[in-house]
């Protein structure tokens, strides 16, 4: 049987600002978190309690390096 993986509450992410991310008001936005190891947590930044994706941080280098 698979193990059940534990997700931390999102009130125990630090979010910051994409450097990508414009400074002006109702801009596509995003902030990222990365301070629970092994996981990048990313949401709206317009929406800070709105959904949050979690990824693996292997996941998310994969995804960086396509996005480029």
């Amino acid at each position: 049987m698979p193990s059940a993986k534990v997700c931390k509450p999102v009130n125990e992410y630090e979010f910051v600002k994409s450097s990508y991310s414009s400074d002006q008001a109702n801009t596509e936005c995003v902030e990222v978190a990365t301070n629970i190891a092994g996981t990048v947590a990313v949401r709206d930044s317009k929406r800070s309690d709105g959904p949050v994706i979690r990824v693996t941080a292997t996941a998310w280098t994969a995804f960086a390096a396509q996005a480029g």
